[in-house]
């Protein structure tokens, strides 16, 4: 297949593309909601401001960026009245939808009470969301940390286990993302988040172990619905994938670090990096060998907490292995800045030799938003949505590996999915940029938003708001399928 288009072909590709656009797109399910008509700046004043006073490192997406005025639950609306559907949550944020009113109403009550304390002092909303969050970890998980972020929740985390176990060294997966500050920057193992300052002093990384793309795996090693079409040796119930995979980690433990480490991060499935999952086993191969260096186990749940996997509320318990430390953000405020870390007594007293508290994590307005948030995912049945709205899309999208050449793998869990498209399928090389962002428009065009990720961002993540019906699921794969066949028919 070209991996570069020539100018005719391109525009043969756009006639072709505006034609389906407006003659065979889907339409769009229906909503009851009516927007409010945009009033603010111009789309052109917008795009002034931001060329002066945005800093260039923030890149819009799509090549007529969006300018995003109003959102209800799994909707959004543009400056021109135009409607999306959202599936991509504001980057696996927005778990229970959009201005859901049940949370919105909460905030606004809690607005002309109280803003802002400081945990320095006692607030009902912080300690009340305490007991219900850790209501809902298993074992000895019992003590909050509130932070404003995941790249703070992570910081903490290293931080905690550093200071329990007096080792240094931290061990992470390649192609993994913790977050992008000073700190959790040297965790992250995805070359185009790195700047060139100093990072990752004390971080090991080792071989990431992907069933799709990595050196072993095959059509029987993930935990879902939809394997990779790599042959597989291995017998039922086992996976020989993983103990390869495993072996490379002993090999980082035997040659890399001292006796002693301080711990192991690892995503139940990596978000950032393309929605990958690991071979069945690995991660609890991995916590025994950590553990056996006297190290703690972190597992990271910023994308994948809160019921999103369908299958448990946690991403780990997917995975049957219990963490000494679980950090959360994202989807735990439905897009509210707030993050978590959630650890043991013990750790936590650890952390007692000095003083340490977080200005703004834990106010009254953001661990308002969150108490409520639970409250939703329980009241509405979220988790068990996710489930079995999850099972149907990734059963249907699982079906243009067949149909189309560009799809090389489809992936996930619940609503937590990743499309890879790919320019040869033996080789699994990558589609190259313009050609996945043509796709990518495309979608957007028929009023489908998704995320993109991956390292070469080829992989299209469908990780939606956990409210959406099935006629949402329906659209996204009629949308799909259209994109994918009038990109078949540019070529």
């Amino acid at each position: 297949m070209m991996l570069s288009m020539s100018r005719a072909t391109l525009r043969r590709y756009s006639t072709s593309a505006r034609f389906y656009n407006e003659k065979l797109r889907p339409t769009l399910p229906e909503c009851q909601y009516n927007p409010c008509t945009y009033s603010g700046p111009s789309y052109k004043k917008i795009q002034d401001i931001r060329s002066k006073h945005m800093p260039p490192s923030i890149k819009p997406v799509y090549s007529e960026p969006l300018l995003l005025t109003e959102g209800k639950m799994q909707w959004l609306w543009d400056d021109k009245g135009r409607r999306y559907l959202d599936m991509f949550a504001g980057i696996v944020t927005v778990s229970v939808g959009h201005c859901h009113p049940k949370v919105t109403d909460a905030l606004t009550s809690q607005m002309g009470k109280l803003w802002h304390t400081t945990t320095s002092y006692m607030t009902s909303p912080m300690y009340e969301y305490a007991e219900k969050l850790a209501a809902l970890m298993p074992g000895d998980l019992k003590i909050c940390f509130f932070t404003n972020s995941g790249s703070e929740a992570n910081d903490l985390a290293m931080a905690l286990i550093r200071e329990h176990t007096k080792a240094f060294d931290i061990i992470a997966l390649r192609n993994c993302y913790h977050g992008a500050s000073p700190y959790t920057i040297g965790l992250t193992a995805n070359g185009g988040w790195k700047h060139g300052y100093a990072n990752g002093f004390g971080i090991h990384h080792t071989m990431n172990p992907d069933p799709y793309k990595g050196v072993w795996g095959g059509a029987h090693c993930r935990d879902s619905l939809s394997q990779t079409d790599r042959k597989c040796a291995c017998a039922e119930g086992e996976c020989q994938a993983s103990q390869h995979y495993l072996d490379q980690l002993q090999d980082v433990l035997d040659t890399t670090v001292g006796k002693n480490v301080a711990g192991f991060f690892a995503e139940p499935i990596q978000g950032v990096g393309g929605s990958v999952q690991y071979p069945k086993g690995f991660l609890k191969g991995a916590y025994e060998k950590i553990r056996a260096k006297g190290g703690l186990c972190v597992a990271d749940e910023v994308q994948t907490g809160f019921g999103r996997l369908g299958s448990h509320m946690w991403g780990f318990e997917s995975h049957g292995v219990m963490p000494d430390v679980v950090t959360m953000a994202k989807g735990i405020g439905n897009g509210f800045p707030i993050g978590a870390v959630v650890t043991t007594p013990e750790v936590a007293r650890s952390f007692a030799v000095a003083s340490h508290l977080n200005t703004f994590g834990g106010n009254p307005l953001s661990c308002t938003v969150a108490s409520k948030v639970l409250d939703v995912i329980k009241e509405e049945g979220i988790q068990k949505n996710c489930e079995v709205l999850g099972a149907k899309l990734i059963t249907e999208l699982s079906k243009f590996r067949d149909e189309f050449e560009v799809v090389g793998d489809v992936r996930g869990k619940g609503l937590m999915l990743g499309i890879e498209l790919v320019a040869d399928k033996e080789t699994r090389a990558p589609l190259d940029n313009p050609t996945v962002g043509r796709i990518w428009n495309d979608m957007k065009d028929m009023g489908l938003i998704v995320g993109r990720g991956g390292l070469n961002l080829n992989v299209l993540r469908v990780k939606p708001p956990m409210c959406i019906n099935e006629h949402d699921v329906d659209f996204t794969i009629a949308v799909m399928k259209q994109a994918f066949e009038n990109h078949a028919q540019s070529i």
